[in-house]
C-alpha cells in the first residue's frame, strides 16, 4: 500500500492546538496563514504520496551500494531528488534571500512529517542539509552563506554534520581529527568520521560537510573543537566546482533498517589533507555543532511520529482486509475482519492514540519555536524559546520510542504474516529500531531533560507548562461527558505524578545524582505521556464543540482521546513510582556490575 498523508488531521492540529492563527500574525509569517498552509500541505501529500512512497519498499529490497569509493542510490532516488529540489521542498522553512519560502516551522513541520512517513530513507538527506543551513546561516560568514546556502536550497548541494568518529561515539570531547592552518584562512584536515548520513552518493553534483576537528593548540575536551567546512569539491566565489577535496568515501554500513540511505565512513586527507574553512571562531566548533543537532533533534522526533502513522495506516488495512475467527460475543457464525475483534481494537488504537499525542506535541513545539524567533514581544520571545528547548527532548526521545512500540504493534496486528518481509510491514520496525539512537540516544535526551532544561532554570519552565496542564484539567471537570470525566482523572494524576517527579529532580539532584539520573528515561517518558496527553484533552475539548460540524472526524478524536486517557495517562503514576523510588546506590546500582 502507498501513504496517503492524513492533512485533516494535521489541519486541525495546527489550527486548533498549535495556533495557527498566532504564528501567522508574527512579522515575516503574514501570508502563512490556514489557507496557505492548507495548500502546501495539499501539495505535499501529493508529491510524497505519489514521488516518493512507491520507492520506499523498492529501496529498501535494492539498498545503496558502494563500489571503489562511489555510491550509487536506489533507481529512482536521484530522480526523485530533481524533482524535490525542483519543487522547492528543501527551502520551506529558510529565508527568502536566499531563495527558500520562508514558512513557519509549524507549517515544515507537517511537510517533514509527509516527507518522512512516505519515504524515511531518502528524507534522511534533505534533514541533513537542513541542519547544515541552519549552522551555516547562524554561524557562518556573510561570504560562506551567500556561497553555500543557496545552492544548497536549491538541491544542486546537499549538506552533512560529521562528528563521530571509531573512537568517539556520542563522547565528542574524544574527537581526534585535526586541522591544520595554512596562513591564508584555509586548513587541511586529517581523520576519519564514521556514521555519516548520505556522506556520499549521486543525487547532486556536491555534498558540504560541517565537520568537527581540532586545531594544534587546542585545549582538550569539548572546549578544544572547531567546526569547518569540507566540500567534496572545492569551488570558487562564484560557487563553480573544482578540482575534488581529499576527503573519500571507504565504505558505507550494512544496517538493519533505512538501508536506502547511504551511511558512509569518510576518510579525511589521506592524500596531503583535505580542503576546509572555519565556520565562526576557533573552539566553538560544538556549540554551533548543536544548532544542527537541536533541528535534527526535532526532525528525528518527527521521524518518529511519521514512521508510527505510516505503520499504523498499514496495520488497519490489513485489519479491514483480514478475515478470521468468528467474534468472542457470538454476533456472527461467519468469520469475520480481524478490525472487529477486541485485542485487535487495543493494539490499533494504542497506535492511533500514541500517533495523534506525539503529533499535537511536535506541532505544539514547533509554534512555540515559532514564536521564539518571531514574537515582538522579547519577554514572549525568551519563555517561547524556552518552552521549545524544554520540548525537544521530550519529542525526540519519546516520540521515537513510541514509533518502535507502534511499528512493533504493526507487525503484531498482521501476525504471522507481519514477520514476512513480503508483507512491508517489518520494513517499519526495522527502520523505527535506529530512531531512539542517532542525534543522541534516548538517555542522552533524558539527561539533557534533567541537566539543561530542568535544573538549569530551577523548573520554571516546567512549572508553567504543568499550569497550563492544570488549566486544561479544570476545562474538563467541568463537563459531564465520560470522555472528559476519564481524561480529566487520569490528565489530574499524570500532572501531579509529574509535578511529583520534577520537585524530586529538584531536591536530590545534587545529593543523590545517580538516583536522578537512574530515572532519567523514565522521566522523560512521563512527560511525553502527560504532555502529549494533555494535547489529546485539548483536543476532546474542541471535539465536543465541534462535534456537529463533522460527526465521523470528531466522534473519532473523542474516543481516541478517551481511549489514551484510560489506556496510556493511566501509566503516569507507575512512571512516577520508578523513578522517585529509583535510589541510585541503593537500588539499580547497589548490585556489583561483574555480576549483572
Amino acid at each position: 500500500m502507498s501513504y496517503t498523508a492524513p492533512v485533516k488531521d494535521m489541519l486541525f492540529v495546527m489550527k486548533e492546538l498549535a495556533g495557527l492563527d498566532q504564528v501567522a500574525a508574527l512579522p515575516g509569517f503574514e501570508e502563512a496563514g490556514y489557507e496557505t498552509a492548507q495548500a502546501v500541505l495539499e501539495e505535499a501529500a501529493k508529491f510524497n504520496g505519489e514521488v516518493l512512497a512507491p520507492l520506499n519498499r523498492a529501496g529498501d529490497q535494492n539498498p545503496s551500494t558502494w563500489r571503489d569509493g562511489v555510491v550509487t542510490t536506489p533507481p529512482g532516488f536521484k530522480q526523485a531528488f530533481r524533482q524535490f529540489s525542483e519543487a522547492g521542498w528543501q527551502g520551506v522553512i529558510h529565508p527568502q534571500e536566499y531563495e527558500g519560502q520562508g514558512l513557519p516551522k509549524l507549517i515544515a513541520t507537517a511537510c517533514t512529517e509527509m516527507l518522512n512517513a512516505s519515504n524515511l530513507s531518502f528524507a534522511l538527506c534533505p534533514l541533513l542539509t537542513d541542519g547544515a543551513i541552519e549552522a551555516i546561516l547562524t554561524a557562518g560568514s556573510e561570504a560562506q552563506r551567500k556561497l553555500f546556502v543557496s545552492k544548497m536550497i536549491s538541491g544542486a548541494w546537499t549538506g552533512t554534520m560529521n562528528l563521530t568518529e571509531p573512537q568517539a561515539g556520542s563522547d565528542l570531547a574524544m574527537v581526534r581529527t585535526r586541522a591544520e592552518p595554512q596562513g591564508d584562512g584555509v586548513y587541511k584536515l586529517f581523520g576519519t568520521k564514521i556514521f555519516i548520513t548520505y556522506g556520499e552518493h549521486d543525487m547532486a553534483e556536491n555534498i558540504v560537510h560541517l565537520v568537527l576537528a581540532r586545531l594544534p593548540d587546542a585545549p582538550e575536551g569539548v572546549k578544544g573543537i572547531s567546526l569547518f567546512i569540507v566540500p567534496k569539491f572545492l569551488v570558487d566565489a562564484q560557487g563553480a566546482l573544482g578540482e575534488r577535496n581529499d576527503v573519500h568515501c571507504v565504505s558505507i554500513e550494512h544496517k538493519l533498517g533505512i538501508k536506502a540511505s547511504p551511511t558512509a565512513v569518510l576518510q579525511f586527507g589521506d592524500q596531503g589533507g583535505a580542503t576546509g574553512y572555519l565556520i565562526g571562531e576557533e573552539n566553538r566548533g560544538l556549540e554551533y555543532m548543536f544548532i544542527m543537532m537541536n533541528a535534527a533533534r526535532f526532525a528525528v522526533g518527527m521521524q518518529g511520529v511519521a514512521l508510527a502513522d505510516r505503520a499504523y495506516q498499514k496495520a488497519v488495512a490489513y485489519a479491514r482486509d483480514r478475515v478470521q475467527s468468528r467474534p468472542v460475543d457470538g454476533s456472527s457464525k461467519a468469520a469475520v475482519a480481524i478490525i472487529e475483534h477486541p485485542d485487535v481494537r487495543r493494539m490499533l488504537f494504542t497506535m492511533r492514540a500514541l500517533t495523534e499525542a506525539a503529533r499535537a506535541l511536535a506541532y505544539a513545539g514547533a509554534a512555540a519555536a515559532d514564536h521564539g524567533h518571531r514574537a515582538t514581544d522579547q519577554a514572549v520571545r525568551a519563555q517561547q524559546q524556552g518552552v521549545y528547548e524544554f520540548l525537544v527532548p521530550i519529542i525526540k526521545g519519546w516520540s521515537t520510542e513510541l514509533s518502535v512500540e507502534v511499528a512493533s504493534l504493526g507487525v503484531q496486528v498482521h501476525g504471522g504474516m507481519g514477520f514476512i518481509e513480503e508483507t512491508g510491514a517489518a520494513q517499519y520496525y526495522r527502520d523505527a529500531r535506529i530512531l531512539p539512537i542517532y542525534e543522541g540516544t534516548t538517555a542522552i535526551q533524558a539527561n539533557d531533560l534533567i541537566g539543561r532544561k530542568t535544573l538549569r532554570d530551577g523548573g520554571a519552565t516546567a512549572r508553567s507548562i504543568l499550569q497550563q496542564v492544570a488549566a486544561t484539567v479544570e476545562l474538563l471537570q467541568a463537563r459531564n461527558e465520560p470522555a472528559a470525566e476519564a481524561m480529566a482523572k487520569h490528565l489530574a494524576r499524570g500532572h501531579d505524578a509529574l509535578e511529583s517527579v520534577v520537585a524530586y529532580v529538584l531536591a536530590n539532584f545534587k545529593s543523590d545524582p545517580n538516583a536522578v539520573f537512574a530515572g532519567s528515561v523514565p522521566y522523560l517518558k512521563l512527560a511525553g505521556v502527560v504532555l502529549g496527553g494533555w494535547q489529546m484533552a485539548r483536543a476532546l475539548l474542541v471535539a465536543f464543540e465541534k462535534q456537529a460540524e463533522d460527526r465521523a472526524f470528531y466522534t473519532a478524536k473523542i474516543a481516541t482521546a478517551h481511549f489514551y486517557a484510560d489506556h496510556v495517562l493511566s501509566q503516569a503514576r507507575g512512571l512516577e513510582a520508578s523513578i522517585t523510588s529509583a535510589n541510585g546506590s541503593q537500588g539499580m546500582l547497589a548490585l556489583d556490575s561483574a555480576l549483572l
